[in-house]
């Protein structure tokens, strides 16, 4: 009996995986077939019925892009980012999208910060986690030549590749700590809406004074703060964003999608 009940459920997982692989070549073949729309639809149902990764974001992406739905391109894009960093041909795509999309906006962060982050990025969080490990073991061998060894050039390589080590490892500690927090942070987002006026007020504005600015898809904004408002009894969800350095306004949650 539990022969049987194992034979069938790997029978089971055989057929799921077959309908999945099936599924992505569909996708594969409706974008080398030139249909986007039908791609796209097929590979978000791939995702929601399999999970998500990299190769299927920048592949949904490449769709979104060929639609002409920038902001939705480089959603993925930055999804596929998020979950493999080293990604080189999503970072590429990426940037293409973004010096075709209608807003500049100005400076973001600090250039310490920006440079961490970057660094951070260079590798996936795990990696970082296994060079720290690794520092560690070489830290453990120095210390442990430095206690028990006769020769005193071998204590001067144990105390200071060490102490060098040591150092290493804090370092690919702090990486791999930035690095996962860049790819689980939800406070980030993209404009997907074409257009959208953000308020100065967590509402639609009533007139000009009210208006902040004008933002186009593929906008990427930092959200700080949420609230819920009522207008003309719909209920409705704002989002306090950070464009750069010097604009901050208020933005209806409908126009954006988190990363």
């Amino acid at each position: 009996m539990k022969y049987f009940v194992t034979l069938i459920l790997a029978v089971a997982c055989c057929l799921y995986a077959k309908s999945e692989s099936t599924l992505i070549q569909q996708a594969d073949s409706a974008y080398t077939a030139d249909n986007f729309k039908e791609a796209a639809d097929t590979y978000l149902h791939a995702i929601a019925t399999e999970g998500t990764s990299a190769t299927l974001q920048y592949n949904l992406g490449n769709c979104y892009y060929r639609l002409g739905e920038m902001g939705k391109a480089i959603l993925a894009y930055e999804r596929a980012l998020r979950l493999d960093p080293t990604f080189n041909d999503a970072r590429t795509n990426l940037e293409f999208v973004n010096a075709r999309i209608a807003d500049r906006p100005g400076e973001r962060g600090t250039f310490l910060g920006n440079t961490l982050d970057a660094a951070a990025n260079s590798a996936r969080s795990n990696v970082w986690a296994w060079l720290a490990f690794g520092c560690f073991v070489l830290t453990l061998i120095g210390g442990l030549t430095y206690a028990f060894s006769g020769a005193v050039t071998l204590r001067k390589i144990g105390f200071f590749g060490g102490f060098l080590t040591l150092l290493g490892c804090l370092c690919f500690i702090y990486f791999a700590f930035r690095s996962a927090a860049i790819a689980t942070a939800d406070n980030v987002a993209i404009i997907t809406s074409p257009s959208t006026i953000l308020s100065t007020t967590p509402r639609v504005p009533k007139d000009r004074a009210q208006e902040a600015m004008l933002l186009h898809e593929g906008t990427r904004v930092e959200i700080l703060d949420s609230v819920r408002s009522t207008t003309d009894s719909i209920n409705s969800l704002w989002y306090d964003v950070q464009v750069d350095n010097a604009h901050r306004a208020w933005i209806n949650a409908a126009a954006v999608e988190k990363i």
